[in-house]
């Protein structure tokens, strides 16, 4: 089953249709960044004002410190702090997909769950709508942001039915009377294409993909402004991802939700994202136009990353893998670590991997440029010397 992109017929499609044996396409985005009926933002896109903003995130950090052990205490050993999302400045806007891609390891999950609550950030703010949202947020916060978990299966309770599940959630926040819990269950099944018989069942009683629906009708009971889906396909069988990301961009439409899309599959964020952040080892490397990142990245690790999707056509003919380039670099890599524990500076988190790694990545780490600007943004020293943002 294709994945579909664009906007709903009317703006109002139901998330259900495909219950009725309907296997409507929607319009396909045009070529060179411009967009076909599918309220995507395209190369020129407009200047991004706070009121545009539902989402805005400054200088985000979460480190984890793991226990200190007998023997560490005794010789006074400092724990090695594992700094998972270390300064990260996001933006998302209202009604936008924001795309969050990166490898295995590089913080996506704890700053997607860092998002949402189940977190407490180590420093920066996270602003919802213009207010800054404290340590413990209110239920009417909480409710707001809300998460689709990448395992759908282990995010269930086992023990509970799916009407239990959901009736639970309504009662705890106290979004419908008493008696019309049960009506606003099989509203939510119908809106994941789920039969109003499976609120008698439990987790085991469900496949992947039903599961996942599940998942994405608890986030939805909470009815929620931002929706994170924190990789919501790679867990399911190939041939039901494209149903669930085609049932997430209907929802978006229908209920105008803003969603942050974390996943590994680099072919999907561009076909469903407006705009894409690219994240290595707990900071944003990149943000920018979906299409534009695609095209003509930016930042190094994002070539590389991007060169590394195994493909066997492009847009424009064979792709061929990024030229390997970092065979004379050992020596300048090595200076560029010894100035930095010299002069107690952090360098450029990619410098020890970067093709294009030079004396000037030992100083302080660059700074991404206002994520406000609808312009691409790379965290690069060599942008300084290419106006254009675009490294040679």
């Amino acid at each position: 089953m294709p994945v579909r992109r664009g906007c709903l017929p009317g703006g109002r499609a139901g998330a259900g249709a495909r219950r009725t044996g309907e296997t409507e396409r929607l319009p396909a985005r045009g070529h060179g960044g411009a967009v076909e009926c599918d309220g995507r933002a395209g190369s020129g896109e407009h200047a991004v004002t706070e009121a545009d903003e539902i989402l805005s995130i400054e200088g985000l950090a979460r480190h984890f410190t793991p226990p200190v052990s007998v023997t560490d205490r005794l010789f006074r050993k400092k724990p090695v702090v594992n700094r998972a999302v270390d300064g990260v400045d996001l933006v998302l806007r209202k009604g936008e997909t924001l795309g969050l891609v990166g490898e295995s390891g590089c913080g996506k999950s704890t700053l997607a769950r860092t998002i949402v609550g189940l977190y407490r950030p180590t420093a920066g703010t996270i602003s919802y709508q213009g207010e800054v949202l404290p340590e413990r947020r209110t239920r009417a916060q909480q409710r707001a942001i809300q998460m689709v978990f990448q395992d759908p299966y282990s995010s269930l309770n086992p023990r509970m039915t799916v009407g239990q599940m959901l009736s639970e959630l309504l009662r705890y926040h106290k979004l419908v009377p008493r008696n019309k819990v049960d009506e606003r269950n099989r509203e939510l099944m119908h809106l994941v294409g789920l039969p109003e018989s499976a609120l008698g069942q439990r987790p085991r009683q469900f496949s992947g993909g039903q599961r996942q629906r599940v998942g994405i009708a608890r986030a939805l009971a909470l009815e929620p402004s931002v929706l994170v889906a924190d990789e919501p396909v790679s867990a399911l069988d190939v041939s039901v991802q494209a149903t669930i990301i085609n049932l997430l961009a209907d929802l978006k439409e229908t209920l105008h939700l803003s969603v942050i899309f974390v996943s590994h599959n680099m072919a999907v964020v561009r076909q469903i994202c407006e705009r894409t952040a690219v994240m290595y080892r707990g900071r944003i490397v990149e943000t920018g136009v979906t299409d534009t990142l695609f095209d003509d990245p930016a930042h190094p690790y994002t070539r590389l990353l991007i060169g590394s999707v195994p493909r066997l056509v492009g847009a424009h003919g064979p792709v061929e893998a990024e030229e390997d380039k970092t065979g004379d670099l050992g020596p300048m890599r090595e200076e560029v670590a010894r100035s930095a524990e010299r002069d107690g500076t952090r360098p450029c988190r990619f410098a020890d991997r970067c093709p294009s790694v030079v004396a000037a990545c030992a100083d302080e780490p660059p700074l991404l440029a206002d994520p406000r600007d609808p312009a691409r943004h790379a965290a690069c020293v060599h942008l300084s010397h290419h106006p254009e943002g675009v490294i040679a």
